[in-house]
């Protein structure tokens, strides 16, 4: 089954970021917004994981401690680069509040998974299979105004993912 570790975001962070991504120019471009019920913050994907796996994982996971602290909205961009373009996302602070946590979650998986190198704290909001002006569409993407909305971390998910014709499926399968 293919996993990945998340915090999900309150429903009204969710309605904000349809509004944001209302705001992205599709013109002639072939860009996927991302539906409000898939939006997280992905901490570790985590890929095909064996089902024998899966309780090792969720006990490695309850080890790991949330502190629990405010989280806010923080601007937009766009991976892996302004000359190729596949994500548009929402930036998310304090980005060390999140470091923190996902570092967290790396070390109570090294017996099962290698660390992430890089990890940039960040909503995915579009998925953009084709831009036609790269350059104005990255300007475009970076000044979509973001209220700084708010919302506090308490926890993380363990979620599954199924991939279909019409996108992926997610379910929760544990809560820390």
């Amino acid at each position: 089954m293919r996993l990945f570790i998340a915090v999900t975001l309150p429903d009204d962070i969710k309605e904000y970021i349809k509004d944001i991504q209302k705001q992205i120019p599709l013109d002639n471009n072939k860009i996927k917004l991302i539906p409000a019920e898939q939006l997280h913050l992905t901490l570790k994907f985590l890929g095909e994981v064996s089902e024998e796996k899966v309780d090792k994982i969720k006990s490695s996971l309850s080890i790991v401690k949330v502190k629990h602290f405010k989280a806010a909205l923080d601007g937009t961009g766009a991976f892996p680069s302004e000359n190729y373009i596949r994500v548009v996302w929402v930036g998310l602070k304090p980005k060390n509040g999140f470091i923190e946590l996902q570092q967290n979650i790396d070390k109570s998986l090294l017996e099962l998974f290698r660390p992430d190198k890089r990890f940039h704290p960040h909503v995915t909001i579009a998925r953009v299979r084709f831009v036609e002006d790269k350059k104005n569409f990255f300007e475009k993407v970076k000044k979509i105004k973001v209220e700084e909305k708010e919302f506090t971390v308490k926890s993380f998910k363990l979620v599954k993912s199924t991939l279909t014709g019409e996108g992926p499926v997610y379910e929760e399968i544990g809560s820390f």
